[in-house]
């Protein structure tokens, strides 16, 4: 059979099939129904730290792609600053306190913890003492989880208690992301409750040039929040079916209950045949629970915070430079990007919301300095002159903005411009080492650090995906994502450098265009195609690999599975398929 007759078997298969490609959430989709399993980021990534001795594994954890390339350098700076010992406590309670009805007389912020404990810990069961036993035997893992979430943890009690929630699920942005507000893991889910963008976006985190509200500390922890209390009711109560379906989604949940029920089974969470992150990942936050609920049991020795909060909210009322904003309120601007993680320029959104997050002792000399600090100074401006050649997208670029803002600052209806006018652009007030501390270094330190196979500059072509670049290198594709601060689902644009430490010595030199051309003529020459599949009943990994001639970890790589997983009629998979070696 040719290779085009073979091609149009193959789609016209997947498309009999039923095959589909997951999707962004729109119109009437929930998450609630979902069936994707989401990893945590950076639980994993601390607990690898500790039994390894390292500082802080963290900081060569991805960080979103959204966040501008001279920023990515201050936020891993800042994210460092997270595993510092002795955090500050402001010294009384904020006269700004959230007007919540917050209990406050409590001077201990974990007792206060514990007085909303509503879940069982003490079911017995091997998983749960599995996940204790390791906690137990680690104490300096919850030292350094709660060095970093002492910035953000009253906020989220509070918010627990304000909403009649348990407070376990104060917790749980330890399992998610072991309280890093810049986490990011493969499967593009980010912030400190690892929200993926699908899910973000219904629950209203818009994500835009400007800013990422997943990585919000107060947006982020409204949403996992919000999404908890409908998974309970779903689930007629039973939290722990809730965090079973906030991993894998409500339909994994369902769907396990269903076979239970048909099965004439019980259908608690510990009975469900469920995945095996989402088996491990409630037993994880009930033993965190039952740890601080009597730590001494434990011989783990919890650090001391105050019953009072971290951080203030102060309406600025305008776009703001973040480094002027830092200056006014007195703070350092490293801890200005830990309480405001979800910007990803220089400055604040301009389309807002227009606030920022300040410590306590910082926020009423911030107050202060924003009523007599001129609104048309909060930003600064270039009167720029279009020269030949010019395009409000290029000169966007030339000045990190956008189109859409330079338009409406300069209230253009269109994107026609003429040599000669004068156009004012907002501009950052400082040099990229106000914004981001020797980000160049940083990222070439990390690109140049010594690995197994030979350094490869590698520009991004047109069309070129990571699985593409990964193959001709002989390398996999998490590590080829890491090695470059991705993950495997951000785009490549186009230009774009990559460093790759690659396994094929025949490729080494692939910097060069005659190279470059003649990898991309390799691929072209594979004849691979992108094929979506739906999973039949009697369907395997293997069965599937063996079928189109591709490897086990290869699928589960493209579509973000774990091998240990089983495979549900009607999965949607997408495979990379060289035409020549299928069926």
């Amino acid at each position: 059979m040719s290779p085009n007759r073979l091609l149009t078997c193959l789609f016209s298969a997947a498309l009999i099939a039923g095959c589909a490609i997951e999707r962004p959430l729109s119109g009437g989709d929930s998450p609630l129904d979902s069936t994707h399993v989401a990893v945590a980021s950076g639980d994993g990534n601390l607990k690898e730290a500790v039994l390894k001795g390292q500082a802080d594994a963290s900081q060569d954890d991805p960080l979103d792609d959204a966040i501008a390339p001279e920023l990515k350098a201050q936020a891993r700076t800042a994210r460092s600053k997270l595993n510092a010992a002795n955090i500050k406590q402001p010294a009384t309670l904020a006269d700004n306190a959230l007007e919540n009805g917050i209990k406050t007389e409590n001077t201990d912020l974990w007792q206060r913890l514990r007085d909303g404990f509503a879940l069982d810990h003490e079911v017995d069961q091997p998983r749960l003492e599995q996940q204790l036993a390791w906690f137990a035997s680690h104490p300096r893992y919850i030292e350094r989880v709660m060095e970093r979430g002492s910035r953000y943890f009253h906020y989220i009690i509070s918010e627990t208690e304000r909403r009649g929630l348990p407070t376990e699920l104060a917790l749980l942005p330890i399992v998610e992301s072991a309280f890093d507000p810049f986490a990011y893991s493969h499967g593009r889910a980010a912030g400190l409750w690892q929200f993926v963008p699908a899910t973000g976006k219904y629950f209203g985190l818009t994500q835009s040039w400007w800013h990422d509200d997943r990585r919000d500390v107060i947006a982020a922890t409204d949403a996992a929040l919000t999404y908890l209390e409908r998974l309970s009711k779903r689930f007629d109560g039973d939290y722990t079916l809730a965090l079973a379906a906030y991993n894998s989604g409500g339909g994994t949940v369902s769907s396990a209950i269903r076979r239970n029920t048909n099965a004439d089974k019980p259908t608690d969470f510990w009975s469900l045949e469920l995945p095996k992150e989402t088996r491990h990942y409630v037993p994880k936050l009930l033993a965190l629970a039952k740890i601080f609920a009597d730590p001494q049991a434990y011989g783990i020795d919890l650090p001391a915070l105050a019953n009072e909060p971290y951080f203030a909210v102060v309406e600025t009322g305008s776009q703001l430079d973040l480094a002027k904003a830092a200056e006014l309120a007195a703070t350092d601007i490293d801890e200005m990007y830990l309480l405001n993680p979800s910007f990803n320029r220089w400055a604040t959104n301009p389309d807002g919301p227009h606030r920022l997050l300040v410590p306590v002792a910082s926020a009423e000399r911030f107050r202060k300095a924003l009523k007599t600090y001129p609104v048309n100074q909060r930003v600064s401006w270039r009167n720029y002159r279009v020269r030949s050649g010019d395009s409000l997208s290029t000169i966007a670029q030339r000045f990190e903005t956008t189109t859409p803002v330079i338009r409406k600052l300069n209230k253009l209806n269109g994107d026609t411009i003429r040599i000669g006018q004068r156009l004012m652009i907002p501009s950052a007030t400082g040099d990229s080492e106000t914004y981001a501390l020797s980000a160049a270094q940083r990222l070439e330190k990390k690109q140049s650090r010594p690995r197994d196979g030979d350094k490869v500059s590698y520009h991004v072509r047109s069309g070129d995906t990571f699985w593409d670049i990964a193959r001709e290198h002989r390398v996999k594709v998490r590590e080829l994502a890491a090695w470059n601060s991705m993950a495997p689902g951000d785009p490549l644009i186009p230009g774009k450098k990559l460093v790759i430490w690659s396994q094929n010595a025949q490729t080494t030199v692939a910097s060069s265009d005659s190279s470059a051309s003649a990898s991309a003529s390799a691929r072209i020459k594979a004849l691979v195609r992108k094929v979506g599949y739906s999973v039949r009943k009697g369907d395997s990994l293997a069965a599937i690999a063996g079928r189109f001639s591709v490897n086990i970890s290869d699928i589960a790589g493209w579509n973000d599975l774990n091998t240990e997983h089983y495979l549900q009629p009607g999965q949607s998979l997408v495979l990379y398929v060289d035409i020549r070696n299928s069926p």
